[in-house]
């Protein structure tokens, strides 16, 4: 291949770090450093060395938390230094490059990368990792990285700001002891020099604290913005309530579903003994059926009692003219109708909630992330926090444990802390 010239003039850090890539690399870089840039040239440098018996069929991926994300932020710098290449074409709708050697760079949302699920993939990028559900690296792209490996492909890079300790990006920043074949570095504002020192004084006095910190010196511990359940998972955390709870044969199992968009299903499991609730399990699929579903809850070891659903399992489907709660009857789920409550009480039911649960740390893991990372909505452009939450990954497992809240309410509430909303039981025929 002759010599490409790219319009992209590296930043001394990014010089110095490329020179240090391993096959997996995780960068914690501060805020307006130039992540994004220098991990699109990445890719594209990556997929120019794809040999071309493999570019044919191979691809390469760039992951954001969302599509429109993936749209709005690197899909312009995408076709910037990928359209200095002569002959590659853009296919707008897919948010797809393609090179003149045959190898396509897809711009991705984690909420839906299956796309990809199946293909060979020469290198990948996680952007924001730490919004991003942990399927979508341990069910998609990690596996589809596999089989170029040995031909030097295979390659992953993480980048992103600190959002908690509850999320894969935190792990891999973090990990228990040294991993071959990867590559941290942790880059502060004071690391990189891009940002002008007056700059960095105006950002600490109009920022709150926590916020510069995590965003300019990538504190982990830093609060996240917006948080609804954030202090009460702490606090579970803090009281030793997030450890193992095993399941106990002699208690019935109690289990509150969501259905959300996209055929996601989330379903949380807990055994309540007196006013204590154990979360002993977390289900999660992704387009499966009803009769799936209930085939995969039915071979689980558990005596249920009751199934918590929202209300929106009353619609009738066109299709069938028959609405999910005549299905699950038919397949012999006796359902109940949680009544439908403002959200934001529903949130408030959820965090008194907390404060009666145990987690198991194992089995409810993707559960116990969700709830420390499920907020409200942050305006970037007006700074403001918005009154309704994030629709992300979290967004699913937070509704089945709001739905867990109110369903159990009136079982669970005293005099001090009345939770008073009930269920609509649906019987069985």
């Amino acid at each position: 291949m002759s010599l490409i010239t790219i319009p992209y003039s590296a930043r001394r850090w990014q010089h110095e770090t490329d020179r240090q890539l391993l096959r997996f690399n995780v960068l914690v870089v501060h805020r307006r450093s130039g992540k994004t840039v220098k991990s699109i040239n990445w890719l594209i440098r990556e997929a120019l060395q794809c040999p071309a018996h493999y570019a044919k069929t191979a691809v390469c991926a760039y992951v954001c938390p969302q599509f429109a994300q993936a749209k709005r932020i690197a899909w312009p710098y995408l076709q910037h230094y990928a359209g200095a290449i002569p002959d590659t074409k853009f296919n707008a709708s897919e948010l797809c490059a393609i090179l003149p050697t045959g190898m396509r760079i897809y711009l991705l949302g984690a909420e839906n990368p299956n796309p990809i699920r199946g293909l060979s993939l020469w290198a990948c990028v996680s952007d924001e990792c730490a919004q991003q559900p942990r399927s979508a690296w341990t069910q998609v792209l990690r596996p589809a990285l596999s089989d170029m490996a040995p031909h030097g492909g295979g390659k992953a890079t993480f980048i992103g700001t600190p959002m908690g300790r509850a999320n894969l990006f935190a792990e891999l920043a973090h990990p228990k002891e040294p991993l071959p074949g990867w590559f941290n570095t942790d880059l502060k504002w004071f690391d990189t020099n891009v940002i002008d020192p007056d700059e960095i004084e105006a950002l600490k006095r109009e920022m709150p604290d926590e916020d510069f910190k995590q965003e300019y010196e990538n504190s982990f511990d830093a609060s996240i913005k917006g948080a609804y359940l954030g202090k009460a998972m702490a606090q579970a955390e803090s009281d030793g309530r997030i450890t193992s709870v095993p399941y106990e044969p002699s208690l019935p199992v109690t289990v509150a579903y969501d259905l959300g968009v996209h055929d996601s299903f989330v379903a949380v499991f807990v055994q309540t003994v007196g006013g204590e609730v154990r979360v002993i399990d977390h289900l999660e699929v992704n387009n499966m059926g009803l009769p799936e579903i209930v085939r995969l809850l039915n071979q689980k070891p558990y005596v249920y009692d009751r199934h918590l659903f929202p209300h929106d399992i009353k619609v009738r489907e066109l299709g069938t003219g028959k609405s999910r709660v005549e299905t699950l009857q038919s397949l012999g789920i006796r359902a109940e109708v949680v009544r439908s409550i403002p959200l934001m009480d529903g949130i408030s039911a959820a965090r008194g909630l907390i404060q009666r649960c145990w987690f198991d740390r194992e089995k409810a893991f993707t559960l116990v992330e969700a709830l420390k990372l499920y907020r409200s909505e942050y305006n970037e452009v007006k700074q403001v926090l918005s009154n309704a939450p994030l629709h992300d990954w979290t967004s699913h497992h937070a509704d089945s444990f709001r739905m867990l809240a109110v369903g159990l309410g009136r079982t669970l509430g005293t005099a001090s802390q009345p939770i008073d909303y009930g269920v609509q039981r649906r019987a069985t025929a």
